[in-house]
């Protein structure tokens, strides 16, 4: 009940305030994560006149289930997240990185023989949620496709909120096998963790997460959020490891209904 009044709430102060919600799924921790983002939508509120607030959640489930009630004005998303948040809510994607997402697996051994599944057989696998697009949904299914091996039926299997948390996990020995993406694992800051870790499977190459917009939101607003987001400057593209972002809309996801991941 809370939930829902907090959802309307939000919804009346976007209307008459001017204000707009930006929410981020939590690839890595929120305190990490709005350190980079709150510097985001500083620069949105500058080049919008918009009052952009940002806004996550502590682990990617939760940041689900606050995206399908339709929360957020533009939420940044996986693409697994966008067919569904497209299906509850109706909402509409128009902005990308221009470079595509590939899910890895990183262990601290570099000899994985994934064609052996006696080697792989009851490892523990750490993922940051069941629903991460690349860093689970994608590398589980590729290794039951290319290798017959079902991760959630013969291995064992540990949910630890975030990319991060995974990279952490298996340098430390939590998990032997650990999924993520190559943004992420090249963003993770944590010099000694990462150099004791090898990338040893990378995925098919997808598109990345999209920004995508419920329909409440004006078109005015959409262009305006648009015109900066495509104009942000060198310094916050790299904060956020992104190069370049383009211009889409929501089939370019169409892909991702034709891949049974689920």
């Amino acid at each position: 009940m809370k939930k829902i009044v907090l959802i309307l709430l939000v919804f009346t102060l976007s209307l008459f305030a001017n204000n707009l919600v930006l929410g981020v799924v939590p690839q890595q921790s929120p305190l990490v994560l709005s350190k980079k983002w709150l510097e985001v939508a500083n620069y949105l509120k500058q080049h919008t006149g918009l009052n952009v607030i940002f806004s996550t959640e502590k682990s990617i489930p939760e940041f689900e289930k606050t995206l399908y009630e339709g929360f957020y004005d533009i939420a940044y998303m996986n693409p697994y997240h966008f067919i569904v948040a497209n299906k509850k809510q109706n909402y509409n994607a128009f902005l990308r990185a221009d470079k595509d997402i590939i899910g890895i697996l990183v262990s601290k051994r570099k000899d994985i023989n994934f064609e052996d599944k006696n080697f792989l057989k009851d490892k523990r696998f750490l993922f940051p949620a069941p629903n991460a697009f690349a860093a689970t949904l994608l590398t589980k299914f590729e290794l039951k496709k290319i290798y017959n091996f079902d991760i959630d039926k013969e291995a064992k299997v540990l949910y630890v909120n975030s990319h991060d948390s995974v990279y952490k996990g298996i340098s430390r020995d939590i998990g032997y096998l650990g999924g993520g993406i190559v943004r992420t694992f090249n963003n993770f800051s944590d010099i000694k963790d990462k150099n004791s870790l090898n990338i040893v499977y990378k995925t098919k190459s997808y598109p990345s997460h999209p920004f995508a917009y419920h329909p409440r939101v004006s078109k005015d607003v959409i262009e305006r959020f648009e015109i900066a987001i495509l104009n942000m400057p060198e310094d916050l593209k790299k904060l956020l490891s992104i190069k370049n972002f383009k211009k889409i809309d929501s089939s370019e996801y169409d892909v991702i209904k034709d891949i049974n991941i689920k």
